[in-house]
């Protein structure tokens, strides 16, 4: 149509009286949908914002102890209990001779799971030995990186000497043939090797077996020592928490594996006690 024509035929619907058509209009486009949008900005990598967000203060990763090597921390501690004035008989462990109290170590270790094998690592050591008659001293190496276990392996072997006699709860099973592995797997000697070893869960289970719901060492202080714990982190939870604090966590669960491994070896010290006086008492009332 021309433009002659169109204005002519304006003209004629102005004269009827008709209402001019309004000019076409693009339809209106729908807004994206709102899930469609936060899926685009996801895929571009758009962090969103959110108002009058409250900054996260940081975790605090502090550690008790000091460090003694990179990644490597020393806990110590006293504790008030007096050492046995004589040789400790050890007839409860169905053995004739006695030892001396100041060639006792109790030791536990926590490590990365039960399975054991080369994929299995201890990350705290903690002793407990009697260097004086008057306190117990309590020990623990904690790793806090990967690259520092080989420096936990030594440190703990400084600690030993060939007169040295372990003491442990399934520490024979469990403990001194994993830290053998780790030194093997670190090319160094195995300073566990030929020391004498007093196991307390074999004369415990042989005297408490059926007694109480089980023979764990948790539930063997309680029951026989006295000695209840408070807030005490499971064993199981510790390579959680060992793993927790490597991946940048906070320290509060490492800090009650810590505990937990501290009263573990104080209770070792309390069981054997227990166990020989316990059996002298036994004897007596035989003879007589």
């Amino acid at each position: 149509m021309s433009h002659a024509l169109a204005d002519r035929l304006r003209a004629l619907k102005q004269q009827a009286g008709q209402p001019l058509a309004a000019p076409a209009s693009p339809t209106p486009r729908a807004p994206p949908a709102a899930d469609t949008i936060a899926s685009l900005r996801r895929l571009l990598g758009v962090r969103e914002r959110v108002p009058n967000a409250v900054p996260r203060a940081p975790a605090d990763r502090s550690l008790p102890g000091r460090e003694i090597a990179s990644g490597l921390h020393l806990l110590e501690a006293q504790v008030p209990l007096p050492a046995p004035d004589r040789a400790v008989p050890l007839a409860f462990a169905r053995r004739d001779d006695a030892v001396d109290p100041r060639d006792l170590l109790f030791f536990d270790t926590e490590t990365t799971g039960l399975a054991g094998g080369t994929g299995t690592r201890a990350f705290m050591i903690g002793v407990a030995d009697w260097p004086d008659a008057a306190t117990l001293r309590v020990r623990q190496l904690l790793t806090t990186t990967m690259a520092a276990e080989t420096a936990m392996l030594d440190a703990f072997a400084g600690w030993l000497s060939p007169r040295s006699v372990l003491s442990s709860y399934n520490g024979r099973c469990y403990d001194a043939p994993l830290l053998g592995t780790r030194y093997r797997l670190a090319r160094r000697a195995n300073p566990l090797h030929g020391l004498d070893h007093v196991d307390l869960l074999f004369p415990t289970r042989r005297r408490w077996r059926g007694r109480w719901e089980n023979c764990r060492l948790a539930t063997i202080e309680r029951e026989a020592l006295g000695v209840v714990r408070e807030d005490d982190l499971p064993g199981a939870q510790a390579p959680a928490a060992w793993l927790h604090y490597l991946r940048g966590g906070g320290s509060s669960l490492l800090k009650r594996v810590a505990e937990h491994n501290h009263q573990d070896v104080v209770t070792l010290a309390l069981l054997l006690g227990r166990l020989s006086a316990l059996h002298a008492e036994d004897a007596a009332r035989a003879a007589d």
